[in-house]
């Protein structure tokens, strides 16, 4: 069968970006065949290259959300560096931000400013808290903004709240970055006309907080911090087994339960019994149903609790490290991992998630290094060896 082309080739994508939620959205993009040309500081690049070096010397955030791209360094303070992204842009069918507030306005690279001058292109602003408001000039750092979001109030234990252990407001707003360039190229590809997109880490992370600010705001009262347990369902947990495992499970309805008792538990007469024979009663026992399912569970392993589960029907879970992750049995036997190459030699990444229909494989290019193409792309917006060497010689290009 002859290779189907990738849905995004032939675009190109310019991104001046930094940390993770333009550079996650772009990542998304050159998976899918487009050509991203990533412009960095002179002065050490993206940020994020210098958050750890725990991939093999290298940052885990910049190998994650950088491969398949093209790096330039330029200083845009300069005039020369600005205007070699200008035509980059001229070139270009996307253009990807997520500088300061009032960075990307100030160098005329904004997306309102960028869409007048070349009206099929796709601009895309990625901010903390949007371009107005009271809050458009506040920093936002992804730990702040799920503060504000109120992830944080619902995550963690009655007595603790905590942040999520990934950076959620930054991938949500990666995430609509993403689709929104989609959604524009597919218009675009109708009335020959791009735009802007904006979008927001506080409104993107508000609304992933769909359900409890729903169950807030018309319930009246916010969801208790029940850490792996569940809010409103009983029994919804992690439960110790015999060999220092955990394994979860959750029961979803009445029928459920019946079967837990019966098949799992061993104990028919709390099936029915009316102290946990409905979720209402069950969540309102939720230390008396614990200690039912805690107990049964741990005098089993891990694996005999888990077959005995799946054999009743029951939803379940390890609870893994992430050592167990990146030897997932699910993720071996989909054969989702592929080796990508970077300036520390080849590292293990995913696949990204979406599977593509003809057997097309997602592009996975190599990590890049800082400056990696700058030479290159210099010489396709019509520059000379002279002009480049003078650029370098001045600081302007590296």
């Amino acid at each position: 069968m002859d290779r189907q082309p990738l849905p995004l080739e032939g675009i190109t994508v310019v991104a001046v970006e930094q940390a993770v939620s333009a550079p996650f959205a772009t990542r998304q993009l050159a998976d899918l065949g487009a050509r991203v040309v990533k412009v960095e500081r002179i002065d050490g690049g993206d940020f994020a290259r210098g958050y750890d070096t725990a991939a093999a010397g290298l940052a885990s955030h910049f190998v994650w959300c950088n491969r398949g791209k093209e790096s330039i360094a330029l200083d845009l303070k300069d005039p020369r560096g600005l205007a070699v992204v200008r035509r980059l842009v001229a070139d270009a069918d996307v253009f990807v931000q997520n500088l300061a507030h009032g960075a990307a306005a100030r160098l005329g690279l904004d997306a309102a400013t960028l869409c007048a001058a070349h009206p099929r292109l796709v601009a895309v602003d990625i901010s903390g808290y949007g371009s107005s408001g009271p809050y458009a000039g506040k920093r936002a750092y992804d730990m702040l903004v799920q503060c504000e979001a109120g992830l944080v109030s619902v995550t963690g234990t009655p007595g603790q709240p905590v942040k999520a252990g990934i950076p959620a407001a930054d991938i949500a707003a990666a995430m609509y970055a993403f689709s929104g360039v989609l959604a524009a190229l597919v218009r675009r590809g109708t009335t020959g006309r791009g735009g802007p997109v904006e979008v927001s880490m506080l409104e993107a992370l508000a609304e992933w907080m769909g359900h409890p600010l729903h169950h807030t705001m018309h319930g009246g009262a916010s969801p208790a911090r029940t850490g792996l347990a569940h809010a409103v369902i009983a029994p919804y947990d992690a439960y110790a087994t015999a060999d220092g495992g955990r394994v979860l499970l959750s029961v979803q309805n009445d029928r459920e339960w019946r079967r837990l008792a019966e098949q799992v538990l061993e104990q028919a007469e709390v099936a029915t019994d009316p102290a946990f024979a409905t979720n209402a009663a069950r969540v309102a026992h939720r230390a008396r149903t614990d200690e039912l399912v805690g107990k049964a569970l741990g005098a089993l392993d891990a694996d005999e609790a888990q077959r005995r589960l799946e054999a009743a029907g029951i939803a379940c879970a390890r609870l893994r490290d992430l050592h167990e992750v990146a030897d997932h049995p699910q993720l071996a036997a989909r054969d989702r991992w592929r080796e990508v190459g970077t300036p520390a030699g080849s590292l293990r990444a995913l696949l990204p998630p979406i599977t593509l229909p003809g057997g097309a494989e997602p592009a996975m290019g190599d990590v890049p290094a800082l400056g990696r193409h700058t030479d290159a792309l210099l010489r396709a917006v019509g520059m000379t060896d002279e002009e480049i060497a003078a650029l370098r010689r001045d600081g302007v290009a590296a």
